[in-house]
C-alpha cells in the first residue's frame, strides 16, 4: 500500500482541515513489570522449559500504526491500526 507523506485532514486543535505529515510509529519497548509479562516469566522459570507451543505459521500481514502531525500547530494524533503486507510513504 502506498500512502502520501502529506495528507489534508481534520485537526482537533485548529478545528479545521489542515495539511498533516504522516509518519509510521514503531512499537515501543515492552514493559517488564506488566502483569502479562510477569506471568510469562514465571511460567518460563524453573524446570520444564517453554510454557506453550509456538504457533505454526506467522500472519500474512502486519499491523501498521500511523501518526498524523499537523503542520500548523504541530499537534500529533494517532489513528487506529490497519493491516497491510507492504506499506510505503510516497512523497508528492
Amino acid at each position: 500500500m502506498k500512502m502520501p507523506e502529506v495528507v489534508k485532514t481534520y485537526c482537533s486543535k485548529c478545528k479545521k482541515h489542515t495539511p498533516h505529515e504522516v509518519e509510521r510509529v514503531k512499537a515501543g519497548k515492552r514493559g517488564e513489570l506488566k502483569w502479562g509479562q510477569r506471568r510469562f516469566r514465571r511460567a518460563l522459570a524453573g524446570y520444564g522449559g517453554f510454557p506453550r507451543a509456538l504457533p505454526d505459521r506467522n500472519k500474512p500481514t502486519k499491523r501498521i500504526s500511523l501518526r498524523y502531525r499537523c503542520k500548523t500547530c504541530k499537534k500529533a494524533q494517532n489513528r487506529p491500526c490497519f493491516r497491510s503486507k507492504k506499506f510505503e510513504l510516497v512523497g508528492g
